[in-house]
């Protein structure tokens, strides 16, 4: 997720509040499951939230810094790290004696499970986010069997990210791409011309400390040769659900034969996630495959030459589909100031200067109520074209989470190094589909 991604926003749980509307913080976290009406007033006494996010994303840091002008009360204590590194810290820092208000959280079932998030139930109760679009909240839900997409609510959204595929207009139109492609082959026909072109194809991050960036193709070819029912299963840790169905196959063995081709760099084990932005706003690569959230900065750096599409289909017509996740940020079950965490990301998602901030900054719907004013878009930009997106693929129907958050550990554990050893040319198609299920079903017997 990245995340990404997809990669990709605030969680929260229930805190019972006892004090804070006046401004005391004493009990800001101290009940859970709706037993209390949580405080969904700031006060007025200083607050210090001590935040955890994520390196390479501005999109919290602005918030953060926009929420103090607005709330000069309310400072934060902020720390980083890479992706990876947070899947790896996360339960030591939630369960730690200080844990943060605020985390950005790769996945959500183990920590629900284990108590160290708080229930957002009585949150979402009283700000009324269970009113918002069903969607939005649904990906953030665990069930009391541990299953994603229903039961009581683990997280919200800074915002809700949208991947697929950015190019280099003036590269795509040497190689004569007048416009997207509509099927996979129209797409592998286009890479076949930017390596006889001598361009780099594609630009894709590998590095473990990012983690591996070719999880981002793999899963939009995946949707491409097969439904997104099984993956989003997968994810969910649905009974008996697996990631080695015969259409990922179809898909893996694509994803190597475009390694074997050369399309990605050659040194894409070594390349992090900001390397790898900036290479292609510098213009090496004809396509990257990433997530709005980077819309400001090829917008920055390549202005009025960067286009944006969905992966296309097998087969002509038929709908796209692509990894759409709200950006998951938690407050651990012990958090000081959990009330005002609350408060933080409901003003996200409804204040206008903060949608403002979702949509320059983010690249990405800032969700919230269905009849909340979307922010002007510059003309031009690449946020036009993730945005005009958008509402294709919610009439497709084919939004899936990230496979990197099927568990805790998987992204670390299991894609990142499959997916090395692939580009290595130490692993096939079959054998990385059957490591990765391996190490997804060790997880959950733990």
């Amino acid at each position: 997720m990245k995340r990404t991604a997809f990669l990709t926003a605030a969680l929260l749980l229930t805190a019972a509040a006892l004090a804070f509307a006046g401004g005391s913080k004493e009990g800001a976290s101290s009940a859970s499951g709706g037993q209390a009406a949580p405080v969904t007033s700031i006060g007025t006494a200083p607050v210090v939230l001590n935040a955890y996010f994520e390196t390479g994303f501005d999109i919290p840091f602005k918030l953060a810094e926009e929420f103090t002008k607005q709330y000069p009360n309310v400072t934060w204590n902020i720390k980083q790290d890479q992706f990876t590194n947070l899947i790896n810290e996360t339960p030591r820092l939630l369960s730690g004696d200080n844990p943060p208000d605020l985390i950005r959280l790769p996945t959500m079932v183990s920590f629900a499970k284990q108590g160290l998030l708080k229930n957002l139930d009585g949150y979402a109760r009283a700000y009324g986010w269970d009113k918002w679009p069903v969607p939005q909240l649904n990906q953030n839900r665990v069930a009391a069997d541990g299953t994603r997409g229903s039961g009581a609510l683990y997280a919200m959204g800074l915002n809700y990210s949208l991947t697929g595929i950015f190019y280099n207009k003036k590269l795509a139109n040497q190689i004569g791409m007048a416009q997207p492609p509509k099927t996979v082959a129209e797409l592998e026909g286009l890479l076949a011309k930017a390596k006889a072109a001598g361009l780099q194809p594609i630009m894709e991050w590998g590095s473990a400390k990012s983690g591996m960036g070719l999880a981002f193709p793999l899963q939009n070819l995946m949707a491409a040769f097969g439904p997104v029912g099984p993956i989003n299963d997968w994810i969910f840790q649905k009974p008996g659900a697996t990631i080695d169905t015969p259409t990922n196959l179809v898909a893996a063995q694509h994803l190597q034969k475009w390694i074997e081709a050369g399309y990605f760099p050659p040194d894409i084990n070594a390349i992090e996630y900001t390397d790898a932005a900036a290479r292609f706003t510098k213009g090496e690569g004809v396509f990257t495959f990433n997530g709005d959230w980077q819309n400001a900065g090829y917008d920055a750096g390549m202005a009025g030459n960067v286009g944006f599409f969905l992966m296309p289909p097998e087969k002509a017509g038929a709908g796209p589909a692509a990894m759409s996740a709200p950006l998951t940020y938690g407050i651990a079950a012990k958090a000081k100031n959990a009330d005002a965490a609350a408060f933080f990301l409901n003003w996200v998602a409804t204040n206008p200067k903060a949608r403002a901030i979702d949509v320059a900054v983010g690249g990405s719907n800032p969700g919230g109520p269905a009849d909340a004013a979307m922010p002007a878009v510059t003309a031009g930009s690449v946020t036009n074209d993730t945005l005009a997106a958008g509402p294709v693929m919610g009439k497709a129907g084919n939004s899936m989470d990230f496979i990197a958050n099927a568990t805790s550990a998987i992204f670390a554990q299991g894609w990142t190094p499959e997916l090395q050893k692939m580009v290595g040319g130490k692993q096939d198609a079959a054998g990385l589909l059957k490591a990765v299920q391996a190490e997804y079903l060790r997880e959950l017997s733990r």
